[in-house]
């Protein structure tokens, strides 16, 4: 089993705006915008060095969807940036008309996602988005691992054509992705090898699958982690073929049962191979205020967690 050590934590965001700040040198087409969280989503050094090219619209995320829309016509590649329940759930219109709907070239940058958002509450964690984002044509959906993947995923983002929807968060994190493992947008990650159950998750979920992943292990049970960072376009090829030899499956994800990575699994499962399949998501209800850590235990979104629904999994293949 392929080992993965935590190097130190460091938050997802930093890794936006690091990404950000070397687009910033190297790419002259990119441009930023922010709704009035500059700090908050580490622009701070693309703003400074590019001033030019860094937009404060305020707090106006509907025009700031806008404007970033009519940038691209301009052969601009806008980065917006605010909290994920600001980036979507109350632009969504905008999203759907002026950028989806219309195919432009804009990326979604959305910080602050899931219960990790932590002592702002219920209002601002939002659940949802992975959903709303995915439903639209033409939209990927990104939600990398650590710190290290999401500064791939921003220099990554912005090589590719079409609008993209990158999801991060607030918290320091484990940071564990090898900074020299490719990452390619649509392209899952094979983190450990196993032959009992396939554990597949984002986001911050994918460290506490790695750590179930070692508990199973000394159970004497061979489970297979997959990274799956890129939610749509979904890697088939890849999923079926840990599927195929472990015939069960363990989802895990930051997002509300409903409409997220856990679903778009079991609608491939419906139509390509049958399997036994265990959710680790909130379960239709909206978080409220607390610590990262204790809204993650909380709700069930924990090492122990995956390690019981991957017995449930194994039980149900019989």
């Amino acid at each position: 089993m392929t080992r993965y050590e935590s190097k130190g934590n460091k938050d997802t965001r930093s890794g936006f705006g690091d990404g950000l700040a070397e687009l910033g040198r190297t790419n002259k087409e990119v441009v930023a915008l922010c709704a009035d969280l500059t700090g908050s989503l580490k622009m701070d050094t693309f703003a400074r060095e590019n001033p030019e090219r860094f937009f404060q619209v305020g707090i106006a995320e509907a025009n700031m969807m806008g404007m970033a829309a009519g940038l691209t016509i301009g052969g601009k590649i806008p980065f917006t940036g605010t909290f994920a329940n600001f980036s979507t759930g109350r632009v969504y219109d905008q999203i759907r008309q002026s950028i989806a709907y219309s195919g432009k070239n804009v990326k979604i940058a959305a910080s602050h996602a899931g219960l990790t958002l932590g002592e702002d509450g219920a209002t601002h964690q939002i659940l949802e988005d992975i959903g709303l984002m995915k439903m639209l044509p033409g939209m990927t959906v990104i939600c990398p691992a650590d710190y290290t993947q999401t500064k791939q995923a921003t220099i990554a983002s912005a090589a590719w054509e079409g609008p993209v929807y990158l999801r991060f968060g607030r918290p320091a994190w484990p940071v564990f992705i090898p900074e020299d493992m490719p990452f390619e947008i649509g392209k899952a990650q094979l983190l450990s090898e196993g032959t009992d159950v396939s554990i597949i998750a984002c986001g911050h979920m994918v460290w506490l699958a790695l750590q179930a992943c070692e508990t199973l292990e000394k159970e004497g049970i061979s489970a297979e982690v997959i990274n799956l960072h890129t939610i749509k376009p979904l890697d088939t090829e890849a999923l079926l073929k840990s599927i195929r030899k472990t015939c069960c499956v363990v989802t895990a994800e930051e997002h509300n049962i409903w409409g997220g990575l856990g679903e778009t699994i079991s609608g491939l499962l419906v139509r390509e191979l049958p399997v036994p399949q265990e959710f680790v998501a909130v379960n239709d209800t909206f978080g409220e205020s607390g610590t990262p850590m204790q809204l993650l235990e909380k709700y069930g979104l924990n090492a122990e967690s995956i390690v019981s629904a991957a017995r449930r999994a194994i039980e149900r293949k019989g």
